[in-house]
């Protein structure tokens, strides 16, 4: 058993809640506490919740209390879409330095920090390198509300790093993030029938994919590189091949003339597209992800494969629940299916079968194997139900129950640990 005691800010989102469940199977990971103000989403086992506003004096307790020797921090806000221009920047910046101020006490036990940022802190001009490196900077001031509080949070770490240099300190730049469970203004765009563009403009994109994201937060928290990183897939795709990727078309409609007029266009049709987005659909962005790599770190998806993975993760979720993003399910919910009497039983493990969904069929095998390492054991044993009802491919079959058996074995290992 490791020694590593570690806390998570926003365990109730997307980024919090997933960062749980892998440190959850870390063996050096002795604890993990998360904190937020509203209860977690994600089917956590050893992780303890504490709802908590973002208040020095009290997180300092916990911090000294629990031992706490490792702060991942993913509350930070880059997209509009996510939350009010006010919200994100009381969360962005009025936030971070209440955490880091908790975290500099004279008794803190906190010997690792780690903090979730945006390449944004670049912005995308046309006049940038063709891949910035962590120690480019940037070209012009803030272009945007958003941009400007991304600087400023950063500013906030860089100042808690120079006045603790006991503390470990790791700053991820992380290029467009995407995934199921994450809402996001280019998904918005991306899921519209037809992707618009700037007239005369095809902007380079380059993602990563949520289980890489997550992944590079993990591995910055047990024992990754210090500093600023980019973190980013390899490869770098232009809009129209994106478009392309999704099987739609790509439509130039927009204006070529300024940033605020393409805003504008596209708020007439109907997406309410933030300025950033705007800037990345004229100039488009490459980071350099040698140091990261560097470090030890290997990328499960190209932004090719990223794209590709979103895309099969989309047709699976309506046979997996909840349309509003992932594989997440409620406790309670799952308790009463698992256990009421009221629920009638249709096979011989008792669990309901439901039915196939359209397009089932026709979601190739080797996509639902590649998705099946990153389903919780409730998704497992649905998409089992599932397909031994209507598809029963062998392969699919084999590899959901190969996944199974891994959830029972981590389950032993916590009941004897506990």
């Amino acid at each position: 058993m490791g020694d590593r005691r570690i806390l998570i800010t926003g365990i109730s989102s997307a980024w919090g809640g997933r960062l749980a469940q892998r440190l959850e199977r870390e063996a050096d990971v002795e604890a993990v506490i998360g904190i937020d103000t509203v209860e977690p989403r994600h089917e956590l086992h050893r992780t303890e919740f504490v709802r908590l506003e973002l208040e020095p004096g009290l997180l300092r307790r916990i911090l000294v209390a629990a031992e706490i020797d490792t702060v991942i921090d993913t509350r930070l806000i880059s997209d509009p879409a996510l939350a009010p221009l006010s919200r994100a920047r009381e969360v962005n910046v009025a936030e971070t330095r209440r955490l880091l101020s908790a975290c500099a006490g004279p008794e803190s036990p906190v010997r690792r920090f780690v903090f979730k940022s945006s390449a944004d802190w670049y912005g995308s001009d046309p006049h940038q390198p063709m891949f910035l490196t962590e120690t480019s900077e940037r070209v012009a001031e803030p272009h945007s509300a958003l941009e400007r509080d991304v600087v400023d949070a950063e500013a906030v770490v860089e100042e808690f790093a120079a006045a603790r240099p006991g503390v470990s300190v790791t700053t991820i730049r992380f290029a467009e993030v995407i995934g199921s469970e994450l809402r996001s203004s280019l998904q918005t765009l991306l899921a519209l029938p037809v992707v618009p563009a700037i007239l005369g403009f095809d902007p380079r994109c380059q993602l990563i994919h949520h289980d890489d994201a997550v992944a590079v937060l993990a591995h910055a928290a047990l024992g990754g590189p210090e500093g600023v990183v980019n973190a980013a897939a390899d490869g770098v795709l232009a809009l129209s091949e994106v478009a392309s990727l999704l099987g739609k078309p790509l439509l130039p409609v927009l204006p070529p003339w300024g940033t605020v007029f393409a805003a504008a266009s596209l708020r007439r049709l109907g997406v309410g597209v933030p300025l950033e987005l705007v800037r990345m659909l004229r100039s488009g962005r490459g980071l350099d992800n040698r140091r990261l790599k560097a470090s030890g770190f290997q990328l499960r998806y190209t932004t090719r494969e990223a794209r590709l993975k979103l895309r099969a993760q989309q047709r699976l979720r309506p046979l997996l629940g909840s349309g509003d993003g992932g594989f997440r399910y409620e406790r309670e919910v799952e308790e009463f299916l698992r256990r009421s009497p009221s629920v009638r039983r249709r096979d011989g493990d008792g669990v309901t079968v439901p039915p196939a969904g359209d397009g089932f069929a026709d979601l190739p095998a080797g996509e639902l194997i590649e998705l099946i390492a990153s389903l919780d054991r409730p998704a497992l044993e649905r998409l089992s139900a599932i397909e031994a009802a209507h598809g029963a491919r062998p392969e699919v079959l084999e590899a959901l129950e190969r996944a199974l058996a891994r959830h029972g074995l981590g389950e032993r290992e916590r009941a004897e640990r506990g």
